[in-house]
């Protein structure tokens, strides 16, 4: 349709076949073909010249409409290439959301401003299922895996390791690093209800220091959890991205033999690591983790 266009605009084969780089023969044929398809004569001679026919006239309007469609998805295109447009589905866990999500997002809306971004807070569930489904880019994930998905790029952002969290006063207040084996006997706190992905990050330390924690109160939030240590109703273990804002009525202590670390990386769909605005909220991102170490 475009050589048609070409033909009528220009008057005759001969000249379309000048600004077009084609030989006559080769323009001649194309509008044969098309003819051939549409059923009609598009064309008519007119002196030494050629002029369009009711159809190829219908035909010469629509190529121009397509040809700027098509101009205008190949601007589209390019602006999507460079990171100037596009859409990123980030999901994240609250503590994360919290630390390191904004200051990240903050730098992308100012080197990606058409970006737009479908942000969504997953806590306690696990957000990776979302990136390995293709309803995300990226996820926040909060615990190392043994083998990563086929098709997802894991990125370490930092580690984030767990304190003991006790009610002013506590026995063990005065240490300045505790071993988790001397919370055996004690009342727990749990800060993860319903279960999430850190929870066994708790229990796998705890085994490993020889005990299973008796959990007597269930809260959602660090915020809760350190009320109801601070009233003395058990300890809590809660990492230390979580103690932003600390109660006070409660102390913080480090732990080790073990030390509970989670280990947080960003999930990635490979497939889409091709998209400029993705990298830069990556490089984005480990450059919040690194403000925090």
């Amino acid at each position: 349709m475009q050589v048609l266009r070409a033909v009528v605009t220009s008057g005759s084969v001969t000249a379309a076949a000048t600004n077009l780089g084609y030989t006559p023969s080769a323009i001649s044929q194309q509008v044969a073909a098309l003819e051939k398809q549409a059923g009609l004569a598009l064309l008519e001679r007119v002196g030494r010249g050629v002029q369009p026919t009711a159809a190829g006239r219908l035909l010469t309007e629509h190529a121009a409409i397509i040809s700027r469609y098509v101009a205008e998805a190949e601007t589209a295109l390019a602006d999507l290439r460079a990171g100037r447009t596009g859409r990123l589905a980030i999901r994240y866990f609250a503590t994360a959301g919290a630390a390191l999500v904004p200051p990240a997002l903050a730098r992308l809306r100012r080197e990606h401003p058409g970006v737009q971004l479908d942000l969504k807070l997953f806590d306690p569930e696990d957000p990776l299922p979302e990136v390995e489904q293709g309803r995300a880019d990226l996820a926040i994930v909060v615990h190392p895996r043994q083998t990563v998905p086929r098709g997802i790029q894991m990125t370490h952002l930092l580690d984030d390791p767990y304190r003991a969290v006790l009610p002013v006063g506590h026995r063990l207040a005065a240490k300045r690093v505790i071993d988790l084996a001397e919370l055996a006997e004690e009342p727990w706190v749990g800060n993860e209800w319903p279960s999430g992905p850190c929870e066994q990050i708790i229990y796998d330390a705890c085994g490993a220091a020889g005990f299973t924690p008796d959990i007597v109160v269930e809260s959602e939030d660090y915020t809760n959890a350190q009320g109801f240590v601070a009233a003395g109703l058990g300890i809590s273990l809660i990492p230390l991205m979580g103690l932003a804002n600390r109660h006070p009525g409660v102390v913080v202590r480090r732990l080790r033999h073990p030390e509970p670390v989670r280990v947080i990386h960003a999930a990635v769909r490979e497939s889409s690591l091709e998209q400029p605005a993705l990298l830069d909220l990556l490089d984005a991102l480990r450059d919040a983790a690194r403000s925090r170490s």
